[in-house]
């Protein structure tokens, strides 16, 4: 196993990695809407958050030079399914026509109050 860190995403909060590389596998933990310059939550609805959370992500692959496109599994946690919509129209936008696997689930609450928290698994080509 191998720890990955990006210096340009949010560092993490809690006693755990921003990604772990397990062969050709790069295991994302969840991302949230973090400023990675302030630590603060950064968005005031779904879709601001949304844009944040992927920005993260995005950041954290482009560690081991991956992009959105290399994602091959999702899962987005969402404080309600009210947002569902407006999630997964940033979200549609963010991935254009790449459709990895993806899970849904309403969870009862995420760090610092956040609306959204992405999570993925990525595939190194």
């Amino acid at each position: 196993m191998n720890v990955l860190h990006s210096a340009e995403a949010p560092k993490a909060i809690g006693p755990y990695s921003q990604a772990v590389q397990v062969g050709n596998l790069i295991f994302c933990s969840g991302q949230t809407p973090i400023d990675p310059q302030t630590m603060e939550l950064e968005g005031k609805n779904v879709e601001e958050q949304t844009e944040r959370v992927l920005s993260n992500l995005s950041l954290v692959l482009k560690s081991r030079g991956l992009t959105l496109s290399n994602v091959i599994k999702a899962n987005v946690f969402l404080i309600s399914m009210k947002d569902f919509a407006a999630m997964n129209k940033v979200y549609e936008a963010s991935f254009g026509d790449h459709r990895p696997a993806r899970t849904t689930v309403q969870v009862s609450g995420l760090p610092m109050n956040a609306l959204v928290e992405i999570e993925c698994i990525a595939e190194i080509p």
